[in-house]
């Protein structure tokens, strides 16, 4: 597994927009932007970041902008602007040899996850999911936030399930942190390591069968350390976070798997009234699973590093995640 370096102070971030630009609220992105700067670093952007559409640019060019960042020698990082719909478009136009030749920390949260899988499991440079480039923009900066800022730094913390989490989506008024966090598990308590791996279930869906799915090569070439899956379900319904399960244990995704970490789901829904506690049981019987988790789309949530061996440890509906770079 190869580590980028991580960020030092006054080393530029490379923002680009493989998926939505960031140009409907830039108020907002340009907070975020502003906050990057006050940690001491450098921002640049590429050209289709403030686009205001759905798609920042065509495929190609969005491809485009993204390599570039990885063959710039200034840029020491790069994040995405924002998730999306339409990232799995410029795929074909991304030079993911050329990214492993220059290996830098690329880190997005949501669409992003469709470059960040294959870069970890195809390419084995190691990715953050966590924050997009323009997310570090709410006020006041939440805990979460401050861990992610010390872990792209390098910082080894430990970061620990939170207090409460927002039962509304963050963006809508009047969202808070007003639903106490309490961890479910199939276990009494579990206490593993193993290869982190994971990313937006709504997107990983996708890959599978396709090039850019490489997981069960992936699993095995690390089979001696194990793997942790951890998954951010933004909105599938029950049945389909069901189904999407079962076709990546039949792709052998979950083979010498120690434990899985399912998230909240943004938007819960179920066409039969199955539960999503009935799902993640039924469809993982012989894996410690762990749900309702601080991953994905509510706030809070933890920052991954796919790659890397994560320490996990629950017990009372708590539970404490820390990562070690092992090659």
């Amino acid at each position: 597994m190869i580590y980028p370096e991580f960020l030092h102070k006054h080393e530029t971030i490379g923002i680009s927009a493989p998926s939505a630009g960031a140009g409907n609220d830039l108020d907002k992105f340009q907070a975020s932007v502003d906050v990057l700067k006050a940690q001491g670093y450098e921002v640049a952007e590429t050209r289709s970041v403030r686009s205001a559409d759905a798609r920042s640019a065509d495929a190609e060019e969005r491809g485009k902008e993204l390599t570039s960042l990885f063959l710039d020698p200034n840029i020491k990082m790069v994040m995405c602007a924002k998730g999306g719909d339409f990232l799995d478009e410029c795929l074909p136009f991304i030079d993911f040899r050329a990214m492993k030749k220059h290996p830098k920390w690329l880190m997005g949260a949501s669409d992003p996850t469709s470059i960040l899988f294959p870069y970890t499991v195809k390419y084995d440079v190691a990715s953050i999911y966590g924050m997009n480039g323009g997310s570090y923009g709410e006020r006041p900066m939440h805990d979460f936030v401050k861990a992610n800022l010390e872990l792209i730094k390098g910082k080894h913390i430990v970061q620990r399930s939170y207090p409460a989490y927002m039962s509304m989506p963050p963006w809508e008024d009047g969202a808070c942190y007003d639903v106490p966090s309490h961890w479910l598990s199939s276990e009494h308590s579990v206490n593993v390591t193993g290869r982190c791996i994971g990313g937006c279930i709504d997107c990983l869906k996708d890959l599978i069968g396709t090039e850019y799915d490489t997981a069960k090569k992936f699993v095995r070439r690390y089979s001696k350390d194990g793997s942790i899956w951890y998954f951010d379900n933004f909105s599938l319904s029950a049945e389909n976070l069901y189904r999407t399960l079962l076709q990546f244990s039949y792709a052998g995704w979950f083979e010498n798997t120690k434990a899985v970490i399912i998230g909240r789901t943004l938007f819960p829904s179920s066409e039969t009234g199955m539960t999503y506690e009935e799902t993640v049981l039924k469809a993982l019987p012989h894996i410690p699973v762990l749900y309702q988790a601080d991953i994905g789309h509510t706030y809070p949530h933890m920052t991954m590093i796919n790659g890397a061996i994560l320490h996990l440890i629950y017990h009372g509906h708590q539970a404490s995640l820390s990562f070690a770079l092992k090659s």
